[in-house]
């Protein structure tokens, strides 16, 4: 499971180091890399196994609407195979870079079955809705259900 969050750089041509205890989770599927995607301002990153799963479930889906079409297109259509190279660098193309805005400073987020990929200036942003989101009770409800 991805855990925690670290705060990095990308360099000029778009590579990210990927922490070690990561890199433990990602190689235990025997593979060498990740799928990545875009949601939510920033980058979503599987292993090859939980990519394989999110497929499925979403041929799966009886619920073929309009929305759906959308979110699969960009979703799907929108991700692209990160091998971990020697240095264990990944290499984020382009579009995904320009649709996170993604730049110098960078934040990633273990999510326990993916982490996130996110600008710094973007993470800072979430935090600051979800500090407003808490101010909300029946958010601190949701949460306490939790047993937190």
């Amino acid at each position: 499971m991805f855990r925690g969050s670290s705060f990095h750089t990308i360099d000029a041509k778009g590579r990210i180091i990927i922490p070690a205890r990561w890199r433990e989770i990602i190689t235990a599927g025997e593979s060498d890399g990740l799928i990545v995607s875009r949601m939510d301002h920033c980058l979503v990153a599987y292993t090859y196994d939980q990519w394989s799963r999110i497929e499925n479930r979403i041929l799966s889906l009886a619920k073929k609407s309009e929305s759906m079409r959308r979110f699969r297109r960009l979703f799907i259509g929108g991700a692209f195979e990160c091998v971990i190279d020697k240095q264990d660098r990944i290499l984020i193309p382009p579009t995904l870079r320009e649709y996170a805005k993604l730049d110098k400073e960078i934040v990633l987020v273990g999510v326990l079955d993916h982490f996130e990929i996110w600008s710094r200036e973007c993470w800072d942003q979430e935090n600051d809705f979800m500090e407003e989101d808490l101010k909300d009770e029946e958010v601190r409800n949701e949460i306490a259900e939790l047993g937190l």
